[in-house]
């Protein structure tokens, strides 16, 4: 067995640092009077920074009387301090750092390639300072782009509670991409109406001649309208007009009819005016928030279209709303409390976060789980109750975060799809999907589901929701 010695190694290196009387490296950073030199030896550099062992070996540095001497005016003493002791031990405290000050050193670690910091010092924004970074968006958004996971964080954040986020003081300032990222998000949770006024208030921001302080409509020219018409052109297609009420969108988006396509504004009218259905404004209803404690609003966007049966969604498909029924960690998670508030013949989803791992598990059933009746009743050869249905499906996401690796299995044998069973809460397919007092089963070795998710494990539910789907149109 080998044994490990890390917090000797790291206190002798740090002797090293503070007592380098041996070192062979200077390095100058800062600038103007916010200079220092830090002494430092090259064999370390190189080995904990690719950065350093480039620099070294290419010659960037120059050598004075056999000391390698090294300049970096663009990070400051302070920064360089933390990242030199965290090079040497690594170790790093950020308890008194503003977080300004470590937005620097994520990009001071970033251009030293420290791959491990750069990660590190996203995830503890994301996880330690989180109100800051929502309250900080557009500036981290605009100025920090090329940090993708924090980007992730704040684009996810802005999608999730937009209010925030579209009245924060430095929204108007948000780049373009990133606002046509939100928008076009189908979970985005905005009423549409303050998304449009949103949408022109960003637009008379960034329209020269127009700004802020000349929006009084009664006062633009034809040449105003043009221009906002141009900032604008890529943007108002991602505006779900049906969703505004007739009379917010004769308040508030009639007076600013010049800057909407016409084909756009015409079938807008019809729609309200005559009832029809828009041709070319396809853009599928916005999901709406879901009261869950498992899945957001990403993940309800991908089982609607589950349902649907489709891979994206248009205005003509129908619209859910999820209304939850039963949640394990307030009703309590067991068979009974399962059945007896989740019964009755009426679509339904049910998601399931398991102990021990990050994946999350569900199923749909358009019939329901339990106490179904007798319409869709089918006896089993052993005389138990399975229910009838070509809708349901069972599926798995990685982690809360996974949109792209997700499994889905379809039923197969339709007249076993729901198996009401006295000891099991839920029973998709005779144990394809199963709830049997605190665990979660999914071996599916009866083959009424596709075989997508098959396991031998049996896991412990952590927490479970349920929710009746409710189509609205």
């Amino acid at each position: 067995m080998t044994s490990i010695f890390h917090s000797n190694l790291s206190k002798d290196l740090s002797l090293i640092l503070n007592n380098s009387d041996d070192y062979n490296v200077i390095i100058q950073v800062g600038k103007n009077q916010n200079v220092k030199e830090f002494q430092a030896h090259s064999v370390i550099l190189r080995a904990r920074s690719p950065y350093f062992k480039s620099a070294f070996s290419n010659k960037w540095a120059t050598k004075k009387n056999n000391m390698i001497m090294f300049t970096k005016p663009n990070i400051t003493p302070r920064i360089f301090e933390t990242i030199l002791k965290y090079i040497y031990t690594g170790e790093l405290d950020l308890t008194k750092q503003l977080c300004e000050d470590i937005l620097e050193l994520l990009i001071a670690s970033d251009e030293l390639l420290l791959e491990e910091l750069v990660e590190y010092l996203q995830e503890y924004l994301i996880q330690q300072q989180k109100n800051w970074v929502q309250q900080n968006s557009v500036f981290i958004l605009n100025k920090f782009a090329s940090y993708k996971k924090l980007q992730d964080y704040c684009l996810e954040s802005a999608c999730e509670d937009s209010q925030p986020f579209i009245t924060s003081k430095n929204s108007l300032l948000l780049d373009k991409d990133f606002l046509y990222s939100i928008l076009e998000r189908n979970d985005l949770q905005i009423k549409e109406i303050d998304a449009w006024n949103y949408l022109i208030k960003w637009g008379i921001e960034q329209t020269p001649g127009l700004e802020s302080e000349n929006n009084d409509v009664s006062k633009w020219t034809n040449e105003n309208y043009k221009n906002l018409e141009k900032t604008l052109r890529q943007f108002i297609p991602l505006i779900r007009f049906t969703e505004i009420s007739p009379i917010d969108f004769f308040v508030k988006v009639r007076p600013y009819k010049d800057i909407i396509p016409n084909h756009i504004y015409d079938e807008v009218e019809d729609f309200y005016y005559k009832g029809i259905i828009p041709e070319t404004i396809n853009l599928p209803h916005r999901v709406g928030k879901i009261e869950s404690k498992i899945i957001k609003s990403k993940h309800a966007n991908i089982i609607i279209n589950w349902i649907n049966k489709k891979g994206l969604r248009t205005i003509n498909d129908p619209h859910y709303e999820f209304k939850l029924i039963y949640r394990g960690s307030d009703d309590g998670i067991n068979n009974n409390s399962f059945k007896n508030k989740c019964k009755g013949q009426i679509a339904s989803l049910v998601v399931i976060k398991v102990q021990g791992s990050e994946k999350i598990f569900g199923g749909y059933s358009s019939i329901g789980f339990n106490s179904i009746g007798n319409l869709l009743l089918i006896k089993n050869n052993k005389g138990w109750p399975s229910y009838y249905s070509l809708n349901n499906f069972i599926f798995s996401f990685e982690n809360i975060k996974d949109t792209h690796n997700m499994k889905i299995s379809r039923v197969i044998n339709s007249s076993k799809a729901i198996l009401d069973y006295y000891d099991n809460g839920f029973n998709f397919g005779q144990g394809s999907l199963c709830m049997k007092y605190q665990n979660l089963y999914v071996n599916n070795r009866n083959g009424i589901y596709e075989n997508n998710l098959n396991t031998d494990i049996v896991y412990t539910i952590e927490e479970i929701e349920t929710f009746n789907v409710i189509r609205c149109k």
